[in-house]
């Protein structure tokens, strides 16, 4: 069972520590590669690199927590081989995705979603994805660990406030060892929304209200709804107006964009039902921090 670091109620907590035999890995992580403008690799071989980035991900520990099979992280891969320089090299995008269930629900809340289009990588057949804590080995296991930890850092986030952060230091130290790499996204001086800048936001103090966010919505919002669905919703509420404080710093951020990426629809039927003044309080909010779904509010939250 996973260790969640803050006390939670009652019921759920009984739930956790809940005897089981079955243990499994923290993630539940389906691969799927295509490469629809690449013609001078063998189709099977793109079979192959799936299956064995799949077991990377799903066979590894990432944590000293023990999970059930039944709270193994939700979450899936998109790669998309856009080059084949040669036999053994890769140039691709990559489309990360996790959820988490909402209690007392069959609902999957959407947690983490990104789309990296720097993905260049290195594949040998037979050999096996080795990934190294302290060094970095290649571009394909340091990217697939990054996710990994920045995927778990999300899902512990949601469930504590802040409780992702050891897993975020671990995706920042796996930056930091990639700083001479000679592939793409790991620096600074590359751009704002790469993976050095994800990781490095999440750990500023200034993004801190994203993280609170995350908990207060997730673990206050959602997972209480069943219970008392006008305080869980004013709650969110709550949440989602303090992302005015970073808004205020850092206009536009390539955080608080993904969030929306991931939450914009679900935060519009949370509140197409709520009365009136709940949706005119929160309208503007969404208007000033997600300014490319304007209309999509106006014309669902007005």
């Amino acid at each position: 069972m996973r260790l969640i670091k803050n006390i939670l109620t009652s019921l759920i907590l009984l739930a956790l520590v809940a005897p089981s035999s079955l243990f499994a890995q923290e993630l539940n992580c389906d691969v799927q590669i295509q490469a629809p403008q690449v013609s001078n690799i063998d189709p099977s071989r793109f079979e192959v690199i799936e299956e064995t980035i799949r077991d990377f991900m799903n066979s590894r520990k990432w944590t000293n927590d023990n999970f059930d099979l039944t709270e193994r992280i939700e979450c899936n891969m998109l790669i998309t081989i856009n080059s084949a320089p040669s036999q053994t090299s890769f140039n691709a995008t990559l489309q990360i995705q996790s959820s988490r269930p909402v209690y007392n629900t069959d609902y999957n809340t959407p947690l983490f979603s990104v789309n990296d289009g720097a993905f260049s990588f290195q594949f040998i057949d037979n050999a096996m994805i080795q990934f190294s804590p302290d060094q970095h080995r290649d571009n394909l296991s340091s990217t697939l660990a990054y996710y990994a930890y920045m995927i778990i850092g999300a899902d512990y986030d949601s469930m504590a406030l802040e409780g992702g952060t050891e897993f975020y230091l671990k995706a920042q130290t796996i930056v930091a060892n990639a700083q001479n790499a000679g592939e793409e996204g790991w620096r600074a001086s590359e751009g704002q929304r790469n993976r050095y800048w994800l990781v490095e936001n999440i750990l500023s103090q200034t993004f801190r209200p994203l993280r609170e966010c995350s908990y207060y919505y997730h673990r206050q919002g959602f997972d209480k709804l069943f219970d008392d669905l006008d305080e869980s919703r004013k709650t969110i509420s709550d949440a989602l107006i303090e992302l005015r404080n970073i808004h205020r710093i850092r206009p536009s951020s390539y955080n608080v964009q993904l969030f929306f990426v991931a939450k914009s629809e679900e935060i519009i039927k949370l509140f197409e039902p709520a009365p009136s003044p709940e949706k005119q309080r929160i309208l503007p909010v969404l208007k000033e921090l997600d300014p490319g779904n304007i209309v999509k509010y106006d014309s669902r939250l007005s």
